[in-house]
C-alpha cells in the first residue's frame, strides 16, 4: 500500500489545505498525518507564548478533525527546525513513506529546513509542496520588466488582475478514509512558558469560519467607516486564525465575495476596503520572498541604517507598560498586553509613538509585539513597523509624524477606548480625557497617571532632524552627481 505523509506546519486546518488534499487523491493510499512542535527555535524566533497556547488548542482541535476522516496525527516536539529534519527523515523511513505533503512556509530558516529536508529524502520519499497561505504564490506578480513591486498600489492592480485570472476557489475538506478508528497520540503541552489565550479567539475552524460568516454578512459594509474606531467592533478579528492558518485566505476571499458580489466592481465599499488589507497581508510576503534581508530585521531603505537612534530603557519600558502620558498610545499596549491583540490604527499610533516621539529602534517595537501577539507574523508585523518607521517599502515618509493626542480625538473622540483600558482616568470628562493633566492641573488634583514621557511638538524637531541628519550622511558617503 502506498503511505502518504502530511506535514502540517502554519496550516491547522482540514477545509482547504492544498497538501492534505493532495494527499488524500488517491483514494487507497493510507494517509497519515504529523506535527513536529520545536519551542526552542519558535522562542528564539521571538513567538509569543500566548500564540503558542493558540497553536496548542488549534492542534488539539485538528487533532480530532482528522480523526473523524480516518487520519492519525503523529505528534513529536523536538528543540529546533535541526532536530526535526532529523526526526522527520527516521520517521518516514519507519512508517515507509512514500510521498510527503506539505504547504510551504516563506521565512528564511523555514525555507532552508525544508531545503535541508528534502535533501536527506532524496531517492526515498517524493516531497511535494504546495503555496497554500497566499492568494497568489511569491513572485507571481511582477512589474513588465520583471521585478517585484516596491509601492503597493501598482501592485494591486496587477495583483488584482492575476487574482481574476487565477483558479481561487476553496477546496473542501478531505472525505472520511477509514470506518475504523484512529489512534489519538497524545499531544504533550509545548515546553513554552504558560499563557491563556483571551475568549474571543475560540479554537478550532469552525469558530474561525463563523467568525468569518458573521463579519462578512453583517459588518464588512460599514468597514471603511467604522474601521478605525477602536471602541467599535468594526475589524473581522480573523488575522489570528490566519497567522496559523486556521483559515486560509482563499476562505476569506470567496466568504467576500458570496456575501458581496460586487466587491471588485465597488473600490470604494467596505468590502474592497477589507480585501485591500487582505492583499497588504499578501504584498508583505512577497516582499519578504524577494528580499530576504527583511527576514533579518534589515531595513529596506538602505539610507534609515543612519538613523542614530536612543537607547532609553526606562521610555522603551514605560512604552511597553503603557505608561507614556498619552491616553490613546496606553490604552493601546495594555489591550495588547491583556489580550494579545491590538486594533490596526491602534498599532500606528503606537509604532510611530515609539519610533518618532521616542526615537527608539523600530526593532524593539517589532521585538515587543512578536512577543505579545496572538496573530504574530514576520512578514505582517516586520511591514506594519517599517512602514510606520518609514524604513520600509511604500512606507509612511519619514517627516509623517503622527500627533497621539490629535490622534486620540479623532479616531475615539469620547474616549470610550480610552476609558475601558485606563480605568484610572475614570473621573477625567470628555473633553479632557486626551489631555487628561490639564483637567487636573484646573482641579487641583491628583492623578494617578504618567506625565507624558515627551513633550511631541519638541520630540517631533528633534526627529526630522535625526531623520535629514542620517539621509545627508548617506548623500555624502555615496556622492552625489
Amino acid at each position: 500500500m502506498t503511505t502518504h505523509l502530511v506535514w502540517f506546519r502554519n496550516d491547522l486546518r482540514v477545509t482547504d489545505n492544498r497538501a492534505l488534499s493532495a494527499a488524500c487523491e488517491q483514494i487507497d493510499a493510507d494517509v497519515k498525518a504529523v506535527f513536529i512542535a520545536t519551542p526552542q527555535q519558535w522562542q528564539a524566533h521571538g513567538m509569543a507564548p500566548r500564540q503558542a497556547a493558540f497553536i496548542y488548542q488549534n492542534l488539539q482541535a485538528l487533532q480530532s478533525a482528522l480523526a473523524e476522516r480516518g487520519i492519525e496525527l503523529h505528534y513529536h516536539q523536538c528543540d529546533d527546525f535541526g532536530q526535526s529534519v532529523d526526526w522527520l527523515a527516521d520517521f518516514c523511513q519507519q512508517q515507509q513513506v512514500d510521498r510527503l505533503f506539505y504547504n510551504r512556509q516563506y521565512e528564511i530558516n523555514e525555507r532552508l529546513r525544508d531545503d535541508a529536508l528534502e535533501k536527506a529524502l532524496t531517492g526515498q520519499v517524493i516531497c511535494q509542496s504546495f503555496d497554500d497561505s497566499l492568494l497568489l504564490p511569491p513572485g507571481s506578480v511582477r512589474t513588465g520588466s520583471g521585478e517585484m513591486y516596491k509601492v503597493y498600489t501598482p501592485f494591486r492592480k496587477a495583483f488584482l488582475q492575476r487574482l481574476t485570472e487565477s483558479d481561487s476557489r476553496s477546496l473542501p475538506a478531505p472525505r472520511k478514509r477509514s470506518a475504523q478508528g484512529v489512534t489519538r497520540y497524545p499531544l504533550t503541552p509545548f515546553a513554552m512558558p504558560q499563557a491563556t489565550v483571551d475568549e474571543m479567539f475560540p479554537a478550532g475552524e469552525e469558530a474561525a469560519l463563523a467568525q468569518l460568516r458573521s463579519f462578512c454578512r453583517e459588518r464588512v459594509q460599514d468597514y471603511l467607516t467604522q474601521r478605525d474606531l477602536p471602541a467599535i467592533d468594526g475589524t473581522s478579528k480573523i488575522s489570528p486564525y490566519l497567522a496559523v492558518g486556521v483559515l486560509s485566505p482563499r476562505q476569506c476571499f470567496n466568504r467576500l465575495r458570496t456575501e458581496c458580489p460586487d466587491v471588485l466592481d465597488k473600490s470604494d465599499g467596505g468590502a474592497f476596503g477589507w480585501l485591500n488589507e487582505l492583499i497588504w497581508r499578501e504584498f508583505y510576503r512577497h516582499l519578504l520572498v524577494a528580499w530576504p534581508r527583511l527576514c533579518k530585521h534589515q531595513p529596506f531603505v538602505d539610507w534609515t541604517q543612519n538613523v542614530r537612534w536612543r537607547d532609553i530603557p526606562g521610555a522603551l519600558h514605560a512604552w511597553q507598560e503603557g505608561k507614556t502620558g498619552y491616553p490613546i498610545v496606553d490604552a493601546a499596549m495594555r489591550q495588547l498586553n491583556k489580550t494579545g491583540w491590538m486594533h490596526n490604527r491602534l498599532r500606528m499610533i503606537v509604532a510611530s509613538f515609539l519610533v518618532k516621539d521616542l526615537l527608539i529602534d523600530w526593532r524593539a517595537g517589532e521585538r515587543y509585539f512578536m512577543a505579545q501577539l496572538l496573530d504574530g507574523d514576520l512578514a505582517a508585523n516586520n511591514g506594519g513597523w517599517q512602514w510606520a518607521a518609514s524604513t520600509g517599502t511604500d512606507a509612511a515618509p519619514y517627516f509623517r509624524i503622527f500627533n497621539p493626542t490629535t490622534q486620540g480625538e479623532r479616531f475615539d473622540p469620547q474616549g470610550r477606548f480610552i476609558r475601558q483600558w485606563l480605568p484610572e482616568l475614570a473621573d477625567v470628562p470628555e473633553s479632557d480625557i486626551h489631555q487628561p493633566h490639564r483637567w487636573a492641573e484646573r482641579q487641583q488634583r491628583v492623578l494617578d497617571y504618567p506625565s507624558p514621557l515627551v513633550d511631541h511638538s519638541q520630540a517631533r524637531k528633534e526627529t526630522l532632524a535625526a531623520f535629514e541628519a542620517a539621509k545627508s550622511h548617506a548623500h555624502s558617503a555615496f556622492g552625489e552627481g
